[in-house]
């Protein structure tokens, strides 16, 4: 966990488009392959921009364990670099190894995660979520004005906050602004998909092609899996489950299709993430397929995308094809990340 943000910068991708030809099946290829070219840089926001002291703040909050009342835990108990900032369980723990309601969200991509966050949208943006955790009891269990005691107390943090915002006060704005700020920094490496968006005909198999269109036609997959971060940062019922979360409906109780609805995540790194689904319930990518293919548990809230497919055997293992080209390297590869593009520090 040496690596520094200010060392770490790099190019995000690289690719240079080289022309989108190559065996077509479906003669929409091409322009579907448009739509997934990477971005040129990191979004910050205005009111939070980018510097690297900030963000190299943020790196050290983000791992250290005095944001917990006990320090026992951190943001990156959950969020494991490893795990492609999740933590692999079906639920998040509790710091009392009970199961939380929820699974815990990937940070991969983070940065590009417009509008509300939180798989029910409870976050109004990336630098609202950091206090509920830190806070909760049954998380980190440390109230957010004695965090600022604590940092203020420690000579080196003072000094942290003096560097990233040209004053040495801890206040929970800054702490949140510092975390937002390292966190839009963990981006995924290019993947063979990228390749073969770029231009290399041979980066992924005729089976993960076959999958592609299946992926952008047919299975109407990419109607919410959108774009290069695969997701079109909205809230659906896809038809997982019946219990007692409702998800978005929660805050938009006069919304039949917000009922059931859960913030549609992003298919990078998607081999390592299981298991899946907001609430973990479903263990592996064969069923989730197999979850799309019957359409789900059919509801008035339930998304007008979701319907039965009928998928063959094939189809099916041309979908997984494709779905394994989403992820970079292999797993326990710490560096699931690259450090890209970032704007120049004001």
């Amino acid at each position: 966990m040496a690596w520094k943000v200010g060392a770490a910068v790099a190019v995000l991708v690289g690719f240079v488009g080289v022309g989108l030809g190559g065996g077509d099946v479906d003669p929409r290829r091409d322009g579907w392959r448009a739509a997934y070219r990477p971005p040129a840089a990191i979004p910050f926001p205005p009111e939070n921009p980018y510097s690297a002291a900030k963000a190299e703040l943020g790196r050290r909050l983000f791992f250290d364990p005095i944001l917990s009342g006990d320090g026992t835990r951190s943001c990156a108990t959950c969020h494991v670099p490893d795990l492609a900032w999740g933590d692999g369980r079906a639920r998040a723990a509790t710091r009392q190894q009970d199961d939380m309601d929820l699974r815990t969200p990937t940070l991969v991509n983070v940065a590009w995660q417009d509008g509300p966050l939180g798989w029910d949208g409870k976050f109004r943006s990336l630098e609202a979520v950091a206090a509920m955790p830190i806070a909760a009891p049954g998380n980190m269990n440390l109230p957010m004005p004695e965090a600022v005691t604590r940092l203020s107390a420690d000579p080196s943090y003072a000094a942290a906050f003096a560097e990233a915002f040209a004053d040495p006060a801890v206040t929970r704005e800054r702490l949140e602004a510092a975390l937002a700020t390292f966190e839009r920094l963990i981006v995924t490496k290019p993947t063979p998909f990228d390749s073969w968006i770029g231009g290399r005909a041979d980066a992924i198999g005729a089976a993960a092609q076959r999958g592609f269109d299946l992926f952008n036609g047919r299975a109407g997959c990419a109607s919410c899996h959108s774009g290069w971060s695969f997701t079109d940062n909205s809230f659906h019922d896809i038809g997982v489950g019946v219990g007692t979360d409702i998800g978005r409906g929660r805050l938009k109780p006069n919304s039949v299709a917000l009922t059931y609805a859960f913030k549609t995540p992003t298919l990078r790194e998607i081999g390592k993430r299981g298991p899946y689904m907001h609430d973990g319930s479903v263990p592996t990518l064969e069923a989730v397929i197999d979850l799309y293919d019957r359409g789900g548990i059919e509801r008035p809230s339930r998304s007008r995308s979701i319907k039965p497919l009928h998928l063959s055997a094939s189809e099916r293992a041309d979908l997984l094809a494709f779905l394994a080209t989403l992820s970079s390297g292999t797993g326990g590869d710490l560096m699931t990340v690259s450090f890209a593009n970032l704007p120049p520090a004001p």
